[in-house]
């Protein structure tokens, strides 16, 4: 018996699909999905003129797979999150009779060597040194500086970042209490584990009083909380803090040479929502897996950097610890000396 399809758009599908997941895992997962799904959702639209799933093929999913690689200029990592994403997306939409039964299995995964598992970008400690030092110096206690000076101090997700209120914040203590807030807009990644009360240094709260006496506008969100930092709009979302990191980050607004030798006149991420097209700029995500490399180089132990950044001492060493085998065996011949 030959399945019988029911006609869907792929806007449609999406919509349906992250309605489903909304109640079964968290925000920061949901709004992943969406930002992998959308370029699917483009080349749709864009590129292959289908609108409606039923006439998804296996053929028509390598042209997508071939497209979005080279598209975004992905590394085999980032494809394999990308079509990992799409397949799941897929399996659902065989739930509700949108495409064939089994088409997800027709998705050809890259495979990945162990440096592709690694090769993930990071915020150097040098580079985060020289735009702090460009922030402190011209946008002191400004909303971009007061967020890296958060985010490369304590290197905590985004979501966490996110969930600030101006009452998490002790300057007198020198603190930040992470709080997970479902009901009110801000969950965290890993729920009430991921509760915690972060140490500040005295130069991130210097930066931080500052904006909050000078520059924060005194604004709530649409629960009445008070954001710690803050729009003329309430909270910041998600969107405006990664689009801040990524403007901050581009070597041209820090003073330094572009190492694509790109002009600053002509290149798209110099302009007004295209600083993410910036070749070498970071991520939020990248500003964290700095952070913690930072903190190990420095001799924190793991366990300590384990639990300020909330992440399991495996996926520590897999995904976030970027130091050299080099550099580690001269931070073990340190311990050793004199044994």
């Amino acid at each position: 018996m030959s399945q019988e399809l029911q006609p869907i758009s792929p806007e449609r599908a999406k919509e349906m699909y992250l309605n489903a997941r909304k109640r079964e895992v968290s925000q920061s997962t949901l709004d992943g999905y969406h930002y992998r799904l959308k370029h699917f959702i483009r080349w749709c639209n864009e590129v292959a003129d289908i609108d409606n799933m039923n006439d998804l093929t296996g053929r028509k999913l390598q042209e997508f797979r071939t497209w979005r690689r080279d598209d975004g200029d992905l590394k085999p990592v980032t494809l394999e999150g990308n079509l990992d994403a799409l397949r799941v997306f897929i399996r659902w939409c065989e739930s509700i009779d949108a495409v064939l039964q089994g088409l997800h299995e027709k998705i050809i995964m890259p495979t990945l060597s162990k440096e592709d598992e690694q090769a993930e970008s990071i915020l150097p400690a040098e580079q985060a040194e020289a735009v702090l030092e460009y922030l402190r110096q011209y946008e002191y206690a400004t909303r971009g500086h007061v967020i890296l000076e958060i985010l490369w101090h304590t290197g905590i997700r985004l979501g966490a970042f996110h969930s600030l209120d101006l009452g998490d914040y002790d300057s007198e203590r020198e603190t930040l209490e992470i709080r997970h807030r479902p009901e009110t807009g801000t969950a965290l990644k890993n729920g009430k584990e991921g509760e915690r009360i972060v140490a500040l240094s005295g130069t991130v709260c210097s930066a931080i009083d500052g904006y909050i006496e000078h520059n924060r506008p005194d604004t709530r969100d649409d629960y009445g909380r008070e954001p710690l930092v803050t729009s003329r709009y309430g909270r910041l979302s998600r969107g405006n803090v990664r689009e801040t990191v990524y403007k901050v980050t581009r070597p041209c607004y820090y003073g330094a040479d572009c190492p694509r030798n790109r002009d600053p006149e002509s290149c798209e991420g110099t302009h007004y929502n295209g600083y993410s097209k910036c070749p070498v700029n970071v991520s939020p995500h990248d500003i964290r897996r700095g952070s913690i490399t930072e903190h190990l180089s420095k001799d924190v132990p793991e366990k300590v950097v384990s639990d300020r950044m909330n992440v399991g001492p495996d996926v520590l060493d897999k995904h976030y610890d970027k130091r050299s085998e080099e550099q580690k065996v001269e931070q073990r011949r340190g311990y050793l000396e004199g044994v």
